[in-house]
């Protein structure tokens, strides 16, 4: 790789991480039922574009110790490993399935790449945000349901635990997409011939 490329790697990377510090930062304030809504996955759907999946995994790490610094207390008093574990992975995992989906399709159509990114990105989150919520706080998360009025606790899940989040993290990324493909179209990634 020649060194202009690094540089211009480094700088993006850097750019997106501070505006995923800064937008879980302010993100943790607006609250949709319990928890706060997630701010941060277009840039980590820009990242995980222009620089890959590995880009994609970063920016949803440093998302995952943001949730943590921001937005994770209840589940750190009940289990810290368990959190902490749930935290990152839905950020990480999330990130690379992003930066995965968009390189198989970037190819045939950018639009549908930047859409269904748009669309994994949130799902990822959710769903491994859900599996971390049945291995580690099944019984807790019960107790909130019957607390709230739920009977059921998958009922809870979707319609007082996660759902509206999940809508809106969703709605914010597509209305977003037609802002990243301009993005994506505006900053060029370095040629093959650049990166070697």
């Amino acid at each position: 790789m020649s060194k202009k490329w690094n540089i211009q790697t480094l700088v993006g990377m850097g750019i997106l991480t501070a505006i995923v510090i800064v937008l879980q930062g302010l993100g943790s304030a607006i609250r949709f039922g319990p928890f706060s809504i997630t701010l941060v996955l277009a840039p980590i759907i820009i990242g995980a574009a222009i620089y890959g999946w590995k880009a994609g995994a970063w920016l949803g790490f440093v998302f995952g110790i943001m949730v943590l610094a921001t937005d994770a207390g209840a589940f750190l008093a009940i289990n810290v490993p368990g959190t902490v574990i749930t935290c990152l992975l839905k950020g990480m995992l999330a990130g690379a399935a992003a930066g995965a989906v968009y390189q198989l399709l970037e190819k045939k159509n950018q639009w549908a790449a930047v859409l269904t990114a748009g669309v994994v990105c949130p799902v990822v989150n959710t769903g491994v945000f859900l599996i971390g919520c049945v291995l580690f706080f099944l019984s807790t998360v019960k107790e909130w349901g019957a607390a709230s009025g739920y009977e059921n606790v998958g009922a809870y899940f979707l319609f007082g635990f996660v759902g509206l989040n999940f809508l809106v993290e969703m709605s914010i990324n597509l209305a977003l997409s037609a802002a990243i493909v301009r993005i994506l179209n505006t900053i060029k990634k370095p040629s093959a011939a650049t990166a070697e």
